[in-house]
């Protein structure tokens, strides 16, 4: 089992969870991103920064994905991707989408999409909040212990 992580939006907040957890485990960790991200340095830890393009980074966390790996991103049609794979995926705010959870997180999000391009004003996503980095972490580790 390895870790990868859609660096590119990743929360500041929830960086710290993540380093420490893949330190105390050794877990190997493949971080993926569009631009150079800052991430404590870690023996377990590869950086990987992919051409600037529509779903370059995507992409990449698909083609290393394989199974029971998880997958941290909010990139809900990338988690279906590596779901389909047999990986699990978790969102920054802890929300888990595995293949009993992915296709609902998948409607609502397409749905969203086309409100919008209908032409309806939508509010955006909640400011991260304490209760996001809690539930993050409480759900980082019920998935590293079922997994490892």
């Amino acid at each position: 089992m390895k870790l990868l992580i859609d660096a590119d939006a990743l929360p500041k907040a929830i960086k710290p969870i993540i380093y420490r957890a893949v330190n105390k485990r050794k877990l190997k960790t493949i971080v993926v991103s569009n631009k150079k991200i800052f991430f404590d340095k870690s023996p377990f830890i590869e950086y990987i920064v992919v051409s600037e393009g529509i779903d370059k980074a995507d992409d990449e966390i698909v083609k290393r994905t394989e199974k029971n790996d998880l997958i941290i991103t909010a990139d809900i049609p990338l988690a279906d991707r590596c779901v389909k794979k047999g990986a699990v995926a978790l969102g920054h705010r802890g929300e888990i989408y595995d293949e009993n959870s992915i296709q609902n997180f998948l409607s609502i999000r397409n749905l969203m999409a086309e409100i919008r391009e209908s032409g309806e004003i939508t509010k955006g996503p909640k400011p991260f909040s304490k209760k996001n980095i809690q539930n993050f972490a409480n759900s980082f580790s019920k998935l590293l212990d079922k997994l490892i």
